[in-house]
């Protein structure tokens, strides 16, 4: 194993580097800082509301028959349809405009609920406010 010696400038560093740490260090103990205890806490999750039932979901009004009899026509005449019967929709109903809420997976799905809603007895116009949103 060879010993290398080290030249006369890299001695001088090495000592001035030494002298400055020292330097640095007087002696003095740190301050001492209280430690305080820490809590740690878990959120607890509110369990989750139960699942809806699939298919649609008639509202109207409070006190009007006639409208809460509408959107509960239409909710069945969605839950007949061909395609419709596992996708939950709200329906609501005021002076026979039939409003549709909820998710749909495609156009398509989202065209047959509202032309299904249509051909209701009774209703004047349809308001899809269906979202699309794949795989719903």
């Amino acid at each position: 194993m060879a010993i290398r010696i080290l030249g006369p400038q890299l001695r001088i560093a090495a000592a001035g580097a030494l002298a400055a740490g020292l330097a640095a260090c007087d002696g003095a103990k740190p301050p001492e800082v209280p430690l305080k205890p820490v809590v740690v806490t878990t959120p607890v999750q509110a369990p989750a509301p139960a699942p809806a039932a699939a298919g649609p979901v008639a509202k109207a009004e409070p006190g009007n028959k006639a409208d809460a009899d509408l959107a509960a026509r239409v909710k069945s005449a969605l839950a007949a349809e061909p395609g419709l019967q596992s996708f939950t929709m709200d329906v609501t109903a005021a002076g026979g405009v039939v409003s549709l809420f909820g998710t749909a997976p495609n156009l398509a799905i989202r065209d047959r609920a509202a032309a299904a809603a249509a051909r209701v007895a009774g209703v004047k116009s349809v308001q899809n406010n269906l979202a699309i949103v794949a795989g719903s």
